[in-house]
């Protein structure tokens, strides 16, 4: 009880915004994935209901997907989504954030495997934790989601950043129930670097079912991630949008972080790509 007070505490002190405790709560809960018990932050409405629901797939965090502290980015954008009507699940996957604990973290992983065997190794190490421990971590939070009452299960979304942009597209192949993905930045600082990483998103991009979203800034690490995952879908005739926002901030780094760092840039599009997706 003491973290939830405090976690609460802090959110609602960010960046000096307030919100309404009598519309908002915060929830620190847990999902079991595997023998792990994982920590997520839930913020849903107060009011009786069942909401639309967004599932959270960060990034790498503790490599070039973190710009800040993790709870304070999680929480940037889990507050703005549930002021705008939605449950918002920020799951901190294995050896990440609240869940630093349980697992090792996938960046962890793939530094070692840089360190020890080079770029080549760290791409297959990525890979593996794509399709194996991280889907699997994500699929548990989408079962958590799946059994509360207030949650509707006919419109939960996925939105991601970098690495977990990655990931969700992926999780979107495995799972056909989620009505739309939202990808920040996938791919975008191992795009250029990895082929089998290439290889595997266009290719799971055939097998996606549910309207995608893929963002970047024009000073992002790399837009190809983009550009080629865009062009596939349009071959493919599947439902998307490519919306590249201008340069932000003095770096790639920056850029790569708008998710976090320029909700205002990319706030409207996002919630109307979610509305036409959900039809409400």
């Amino acid at each position: 009880m003491k973290r939830k007070l405090i976690l609460l505490s802090f959110v609602l002190c960010i960046n000096g915004h307030v919100f309404s405790q009598s519309k908002i709560k915060l929830d620190t809960v847990s999902v079991r994935s595997d023998t792990l018990i994982l920590k997520g932050l839930l913020w849903h409405p107060q009011r009786k209901g069942r909401f639309p629901t967004i599932i959270f797939c960060h990034g790498s965090l503790g490599g070039t997907d973190t710009i800040h502290n993790p709870l304070e980015e999680v929480s940037l954008i889990g507050k703005m989504f549930a002021g705008n009507g939605y449950i918002f699940l920020g799951l901190f996957r294995r050896g990440a954030g609240l869940s630093k604990d349980q697992g090792i973290n996938s960046t962890d992983l793939m530094d070692k495997a840089f360190k020890e065997k080079g770029q080549a190794e760290r791409n297959i190490v990525q890979l593996q934790q794509l399709e194996t421990d991280q889907l699997q971590d994500m699929i548990s939070g989408l079962r958590f989601l799946q059994k509360r009452k207030d949650v509707d299960t006919s419109r939960i979304v996925v939105i991601a950043h970098s690495f977990g942009g990655s990931l969700a597209l992926l999780f979107a192949e495995h799972e056909h129930d989620l009505k739309a993905v939202v990808a920040f930045s996938p791919a975008g600082y191992s795009w250029n670097l990895s082929p089998q990483l290439r290889m595997r998103l266009l290719d799971a991009v055939k097998n996606i079912t549910s309207p995608v979203m893929i963002i970047h800034a024009q000073n992002d690490y790399t837009l190809n991630s983009g550009y080629a995952l865009d062009s596939a879908m349009g071959r493919l005739h599947k439902s998307h949008v490519l919306k590249i926002y201008p340069r932000f901030g003095s770096t790639a780094s920056d850029a790569h972080g708008i998710i976090f760092q320029n909700i205002e840039i990319w706030e409207a599009d996002v919630l109307e790509f979610l509305r036409k997706a959900l039809n409400s």
